[in-house]
This record gives structure tokens, sequence and C-alpha cells, in this order.
């Protein structure tokens, strides 16, 4: 009782500092002088207002790796700053996200956090055809122009004056072409002269990380580092229940060992994994082929590294019959433990699997996890559980 009383005054306290820190943020006011800035480009310049002197419109998007809105425009963006950089007009994309401020769960519509390196990865991975900058340390440029979201578009006219921000276009979450190419349609009537159609308007995405969120995410580990954790036996039965996965959910299924290197180094990544999609229709089983004599050691391992139930997983594992997602096969029949799970399994350790309802093996990789490559998986299966 005392422990759930001293974890709500906890919640309580943080929520209060975080709001108290809250300042408020307004955006860049129509007709205002874009404030100048400098800021580090993924390709290992330094960037200013100056940088862009040639360019008679200046496109800024601030935007980032994480939210499903800014990954659903990010090809859409650069393809419009293919088309535009001929016609006088330059994009650039600010990441002004603190990576700190980010709650874990809030990664589960990507393989990418917010951090500059991360930020190099994607710029390189889709072929950015424009700098992509990084204001996540002081959040300066964020502030200055008023970001609220991602992602939110600027355009700063031949003297650098603020003649929209808004929406990049109507496409939210569709990767898809959008119907409404609110920045084109923007940039086309200022090239041929015309005014603005619309001054502002409203931005739709995941709300900027300010750094005064940080108590946001420092509650949020805490509350996992409070959720139980246990191991269960488990027998060829259940295993097959396991792998047949009726839960509607995709299901990530780890064999290792205490006494394989490759198992322990990886299984952070996994918890990482697992805490990042938490949210999503997505659940995580761990089965230890360890000898029965060593059970207490697989819990004291377990219990170390933490890997808990999340909230939202735990009805689904009871409508399993099992009340967690950690377990102990302890027969030495390891060939029905294969036949159970996955009849390409040869045996090695660790071996991985990705499992989509059903039952289907969607990814099965033996040896220690390339986790990059596990989250490209995961989001790959979230995003079209059919294929």
């Amino acid at each position: 009782m005392f422990k759930i009383i001293a974890t709500s005054l906890l919640a309580l306290t943080l929520g209060l500092s975080a709001q108290q820190k809250a300042p408020k943020i307004t955006p860049l006011a129509i007709g205002a002088k874009g404030p100048d800035f400098s800021l580090p480009g993924t390709d290992g310049k330094t960037y200013s207002l100056n940088s862009f002197r040639d360019a008679k419109y200046l496109v800024l998007i601030f935007t980032c790796n994480h939210c499903p809105d800014a990954r659903a425009s990010r090809d859409r963006i650069n393809q419009f700053a293919k088309d535009y950089a001929e016609k006088g007009v330059q994009v650039v994309a600010i990441s002004g996200n603190d990576p700190q401020a980010l709650m874990k769960l809030e990664l589960g519509y990507s393989v990418y956090g917010d951090s500059f390196d991360e930020m190099k990865l994607v710029a390189k991975e889709h072929g950015y055809v424009f700098p992509y900058l990084y204001d996540g340390d002081k959040q300066e440029a964020s502030t200055a122009y008023g970001a609220l979201a991602t992602p939110h578009t600027f355009i700063l006219g031949p003297e650098r004056t603020l003649l929209y921000h808004g929406q990049f276009d109507n496409g939210r979450r569709d990767p898809g072409p959008a119907s409404k190419n609110t920045v084109k349609d923007t940039i086309d009537a200022l090239l041929a002269g015309k005014e603005v159609p619309q001054a502002t308007t409203r931005i739709y995405g995941c709300s900027t990380k300010w750094s005064w969120k940080r108590d946001w995410a420092a509650k949020k580990r805490e509350e996992w580092k409070a959720l139980p954790v246990s191991v269960d036996p488990l027998d060829a039965k259940l295993a097959k229940t396991i792998a047949k996965n009726d839960t509607g959910k995709i299901r990530l299924i780890n064999v290792w060992s205490t006494t394989c290197g490759p198992c322990i180094a990886e299984f952070p990544e996994l918890i990482d994994t697992y805490e990042r999609f938490q949210m999503r229709p997505f659940d995580i089983v761990t089965i230890s082929i360890d000898p029965a004599k060593d059970a207490e050691k697989v819990k004291k391992f377990i219990a170390k590294q933490h890997l808990p139930l999340a909230p939202r997983t735990v009805e689904s594992v009871k409508k399993e019959g099992r009340e967690t997602n950690n377990f102990h096969y302890q027969s030495d029949d390891l060939d029905a433990l294969a036949d159970a799970l996955d009849t390409e399994w040869q045996g090695p350790i660790p071996h991985t699997l990705l499992v989509a309802p059903g039952g289907k093996i969607l990814y099965r990789h033996t040896g220690q996890i390339d986790v990059i490559e596990l989250r490209r998986q995961i989001v790959k299966a979230l995003e079209s559980p059919e294929e």
C-alpha cells in the first residue's frame, strides 16, 4: 500500500513540476522577420539563414524522426524539395525535439528516435536533398519560430519575413499522396505573383518534445521499473499455443540461455524494443532453455534485466491462460520445443521470431539481433499485418 501511495505522490509531483516548467509557445507572427539560427546539419555543416541567401523562398519545416505524421510526410517533402529546387525554393528541415523528453512508448511507430545520430541515419536512408538540422539541445530556433508540432512549416519570403505557417499538407499519417498540398499551393501562388491563399492553418501532428517534458519521460521510466516481473515453466503444449498467436498482436519470441553470451548481450535491446512498442498491438515472449536445475538463475537474470508485462499486454496474456511473458523450458526434449515454435530452427541460440496473428512467421533470425533491423521488421509488420 505504501508503495502505491508513494508512486501516486511521485506521479502527482512530476506532473505539477512539468506543468510549472511549461512555457507558453506562440508561433511567429505573419510579417515578422524570421529569427536567425546556427544549427548543425546531418551533413556535418553548420547552417544559418545566411546559408540560404540565394533562395527566393525559404521553407522551414520543423519535423522529427519518430512522429508518425512526420514519417508519413518525409518522402512528400523530399519530392517537393526536388521539384522546386530550380525555382528558387529552398527546403530546410529542423528537428527541435529533445530526445531525452521522449517517452519510450512514443517511439512505437518508428525505427529511430530523435537523437542527432539517428537523424543522420534517416537523412541517408531516405536520400534527403535538403539540410536536416538539429535543434534538440537548446531548442532556440524551435522556440523563436514557435514550432508547435511535427511537422510545422514556416515559409519566409525574399526579405525573410514570414508569409505562411501551418501544415505542410493534409496527408496526416498516410504516406501516400495528400489531397490538399498546402505548401505547394502557397509557393505556386507566390511564384505566380499572387497573394498567399491562406496565411495560417492548423497544425496536426505530434507535439514538440520540449525539454521541460523530461519529467514525464522520467515518470514513465519509474512506472516501468515498478512493474512486477515473473518467470513460469513452459512445456511444448504451451509453446505451441504461444507460436500459434491467437492474440491479434504481432508477437516477438526469443529463445535464449543464461550461458549464451550473445543472448545476454542482446537482452537489454529486446526489453527496449518491448518498451517502445508497448502501446501498439505487440507483445514479447522470452523462453530460456537453461537446465531445470538453473531455474533460480533464470529468475534472477530476468529480475535483474527487468522484463515485466506492459499494462496493455496483460489482458491478451490472460486470455491465453498465462500470467507472464517470461518462460523457462525445463525439459531435455528440445526437439519438441523446436517443433512447437519453428520447424526451421536448427538449434543455435539466440533464436528470434516475429509472428503474425494466426502463427505465420514474418521474420526469423538465429544469432545476436541487429536491433535496427528488428525494429524495421516490427514497424513493417504493424503497418501491414496481413502481409
